[in-house]
């Protein structure tokens, strides 16, 4: 092989070294730290990811909740006794005789015995007494009805219709509450 004759440079004069191959490497005890750092940071990443997953699956955290929405307070109706409504009564309990009384009760609030029917009802386990009212502008009637009897909750319900659609009606539903079974004691002294 012939010899060549390059010019000299700097890579032709170096220095005596102990380390053999490793001229150009990196200071090995600065890259200790920085894989150290980088592993620290790796696992705390990985430990916070699997945090979340778990929150997530197990329905903790919801990414998109959906939103709530916010009751609207309902207006409070001022009762109205309007004995111009036709009054029915249903007795929905196994006692007989509740409907009569109600009738009783009714009539001496000012309605005349025409207007208001007393009958039984096709059930005997209904369990609250319900003043039932087609429109809502017959709401306010529905609420002193109620009231005349002694309390009872008011429902909007298509169910007890008039005959007669020209004929303002609200229906009484005697329920399990109005028995001797299931009124409520009174508080003894």
């Amino acid at each position: 092989m012939p010899k060549t004759t390059f010019p000299r440079d700097r890579f032709d004069d170096l220095p005596d070294v102990d380390r053999v191959g490793a001229h150009r490497a990196e200071n090995p005890r600065m890259r200790g730290w920085v894989v150290l750092l980088w592993a620290a940071l790796a696992t705390v990443v990985l430990i916070a990811v699997g945090i979340f997953g778990t929150l997530m699956v197990s329905g903790r955290i919801e990414l998109f909740p959906t939103p709530v929405p916010t009751a609207e307070p309902t207006p409070e109706v001022t009762p109205v006794i309007d004995q111009t409504y036709a009054v029915q009564i249903l007795n929905a309990t196994p006692e007989q005789g509740l409907a009569t009384q109600l009738k009783d009760q009714v009539v001496a609030a000012g309605w005349t015995p025409e207007s208001v029917l007393a009958g039984g009802a096709g059930s005997q386990d209904f369990p609250e007494t319900t003043v039932f009212y087609l429109n809502p502008e017959d709401e306010a009637a529905a609420a002193g009805l109620a009231q005349v009897i002694g309390g009872a909750q008011i429902e909007q319900s298509n169910v007890y219709q008039p005959v007669d659609p020209a004929v303002k009606q609200l229906t009484i539903v005697i329920g399990l509450d109005r028995t001797a079974a299931g009124a409520t004691p009174s508080p003894t002294p």
